[in-house]
């Protein structure tokens, strides 16, 4: 705890690296693109309710590290954009026409699903049996896409409408499915074997210039993706509570509690809660990989600018 809060001071907010490309800043990535190659830094930034809220020492480190951790285990499955990761929150990768779909694979009724179920409404274009639980386990994982907005909520969408509003083709989305359900069900395999449930995640998807699909941005990270605990899950199942977690849905219960959701002035995160943050996302890391995750206190800015002209990447 005591290296989590003399990272505090150092932690990422943004980056402005002129000579890397064009920038774009999304709510955690800052992104740089210059011909074929998009170079991705990983924030320290923390959003809930498509809320840019704070940062979170050792954030933007853990989400590049463990996602790398993935790209690895999963390539066989889909190729990904990974060329080089110059800095453990840099990653370089090939630049692709991203498919603009959320892609949403769940394997429990939680989240904005339950939400959506509990108000009689179908789940993505999905009518799911009647009779079900909060946080009940489906019979197989299903997919539920949904809209990538620029401002505000991204909203719902069936399979079918992506293909009918043209948001890819039929082909594509085919093979979308296909990678997104394997990628979910490795996913599945590898969290049970290290003693969690991989509840839901969701993925980005590009076409590089011949066409292939590849996958983007991240994956399986507690920013893209819920875990449960899955000795203690069958007992509060039965018991109408809540599971106990991994990732950083004890955030958005925290601003709930105190009545916010995305509107007007979130409330402050003090010190003692940026720690609890940044342990349950090192935590999270260490749980999923079996790794200690390890790091160095400092300017993560300097640090990744020493690494980028290492990289001969900014001159």
């Amino acid at each position: 705890d005591d290296q989590i809060r003399a990272q505090i001071p150092h932690a990422l907010q943004s980056t402005d690296f002129a000579g890397l490309g064009k920038r774009y800043q999304g709510k955690v990535r800052d992104s740089y693109v210059k011909g074929d190659k998009r170079v991705l830094i990983a924030s320290d930034r923390i959003s809930a309710f498509d809320r840019v809220l704070d940062t979170i020492p050792f954030k933007g480190e853990v989400l590049t590290r463990l996602a790398t951790y993935w790209f690895g285990l999963t390539h066989e499955i889909i190729a990904n954009h990974v060329v080089a990761e110059p800095d453990p929150q840099v990653v370089v990768g090939r630049e692709l026409k991203i498919v603009p779909v959320e892609v949403v694979m769940r394997g429990y009724l939680t989240g904005s699903a339950w939400r959506d179920y509990e108000a009689g409404k179908a789940v993505s274009g999905i009518a799911l049996p009647k009779g079900l639980k909060k946080n009940q386990k489906f019979e197989a994982p299903i997919l539920t896409p949904s809209t990538k907005e620029e401002k505000g909520h991204d909203q719902p969408i069936s399979s079918a409408e992506v293909v009918a509003r043209g948001l890819c083709t039929a082909e594509v989305w085919a093979k979308i499915e296909k990678a997104a359900k394997g990628l979910f069900l490795a996913g599945t395999a590898h969290a049970v074997s290290r003693g969690l449930l991989f509840v839901d995640t969701k993925y980005e998807f590009g076409l590089d210039p011949a066409g292939a699909l590849v996958l983007a941005d991240e994956i399986h990270t507690p920013d893209s993706s819920r875990y449960w605990y899955s000795k203690s899950y069958a007992e509060r199942f039965a018991e109408g509570k809540d599971p106990d977690s991994l990732d950083k849905e004890f955030v958005r219960r925290w601003l709930m509690e105190r009545g916010w959701m995305g509107e007007g002035e979130p409330p402050p995160f003090d010190a003692d809660f940026k720690i609890k943050i940044a342990r349950r996302y090192i935590s999270t890391y260490e749980e999923l990989t079996g790794l200690p995750f390890v790091a160095e206190v400092g300017d993560a800015r300097k640090r990744i600018e020493k690494a980028l002209k290492k990289a001969k990447l900014l001159s």
